[in-house]
């Protein structure tokens, strides 16, 4: 049973892991780090609102008991040589600092956006784009670390490369056009979506949302080749905005395709697309995309939940006239299991399967 540390595990993203991570069949979790208001603390009186008494736990699942009595270190002092493995949910500015140092030695598997550009860092969706995790010894041998850093997509991102990745291996892709409606568990405390900003109201702005989505669609559908990723050369245009939906990315997408195709292709392709081609891991999906043929499908409260939050669901394929070879469509993605805590514990199994981790 490998050992795993949660830095950040009081945030919601943290406490996720920790749900993701309950019985899990591999990792145990051993370690939980956090801000100095928390630590010195078990993480059940850290989660303790010390004037209220309200217990501050977001997840829908209870947390494990076992969890509860494991005391909470200062995320900058944390001693990783008794772990296996690092999971990051801080923010950015602070995960500059902090996955460096625990990666000098261990593997550093984020949710944070801090490295997701920098050119010897994958970002890893596994069953999409597997092949680019050995980018990740060229990573250690230049930067001279024993461990790595690999972020998972923005969620965002996610549900739209998965989606996307059937349609370029089988008909090629000339350009992609989204539009989001991204669930408020994404934004976490984040300007804009306090209750008189979102309610009865679209959201029509996230910050470096688009930028980050464009970018990240080019990088995880590249080509690996020679120690290098070389991002996909078509173009990726996007609107991100917030709606009042508590769980699950709902995006429309629009795609000029190479080669003609039909939505019934298109349709086939993605309920056929296997990922894992024969590997098994705890927490995948038995089928990466589920095409729903209801009109009304796909819907965030029906779908997010579908194979436990990781499987994308897309519905409405259709031809699209303005664009040549265009096919549109609709997806949802569950953005705090597959698009967070538990899509970075996918990536970790894969890297225990490919041994990256032992």
């Amino acid at each position: 049973m490998l050992k795993a540390a949660i830095v950040g595990a009081t945030g919601i993203v943290g406490q996720q892991f920790v749900v993701a991570l309950d019985k899990h069949p591999w990792i145990k979790i051993t370690t939980l780090a956090a801000s100095e208001r928390s630590a010195g603390r078990t993480y059940k009186e850290a989660l303790t609102d010390p004037k209220t008494g309200a217990f501050r736990w977001y997840c829908d699942e209870p947390p494990s008991p076992e969890v509860m009595d494991i005391p909470v270190q200062i995320a900058n002092d944390m001693d990783v040589s008794k772990v296996d493995i690092v999971f990051s949910a801080v923010e950015s500015d602070q995960a500059q600092i902090l996955e460096p140092k625990f990666a000098a030695t261990k593997a550093v598997i984020s949710t944070a956006s801090a490295f997701r550009y920098e050119k010897d860092v994958p970002i890893l969706i596994p069953g999409i784009n597997s092949e680019h995790a050995a980018l990740l010894k060229k990573q250690g041998k230049e930067r001279g670390w024993k461990g790595f850093i690999t972020p998972i997509p923005n969620c965002t991102t996610t549900g739209l490369a998965i989606t996307l990745k059937p349609i370029y291996d089988k008909f090629g892709i000339k350009m992609v056009l989204m539009t989001s409606m991204q669930a408020l568990s994404g934004a976490g405390r984040s300007p804009g979506v306090i209750g008189l900003d979102i309610l009865d109201n679209v959201i029509p702005y996230i910050v470096s949302e688009e930028e980050k989505v464009q970018r990240e669609t080019q990088k995880i559908l590249g080509a690996f080749d020679r120690g290098a990723i070389e991002p996909a050369q078509f173009a990726v245009s996007c609107t991100c905005t917030r709606v009042n939906v508590r769980e699950g990315h709902t995006e429309s997408v629009f795609v000029a395709t190479e080669k003609k195709c039909e939505p019934e292709e298109v349709a086939r392709a993605m309920s056929e697309y296997k990922g894992f081609k024969g590997v098994s891991l705890p927490s995948a999906p038995k089928q990466m995309i589920v095409v729903r043929t209801d009109p009304f499908r796909p819907q965030p409260r029906l779908d997010r939940d579908t194979d436990n939050g990781m499987a994308t669901v897309v519905g409405r394929i259709r031809k699209d006239t303005a664009l040549q070879n265009g096919v549109k469509y609709l997806l949802v993605s569950h953005n705090t299991k597959m698009g967070a805590a538990r899509g970075a514990v996918l990536v970790a199994e894969l890297l225990i399967k490919k041994g990256y981790i032992a």
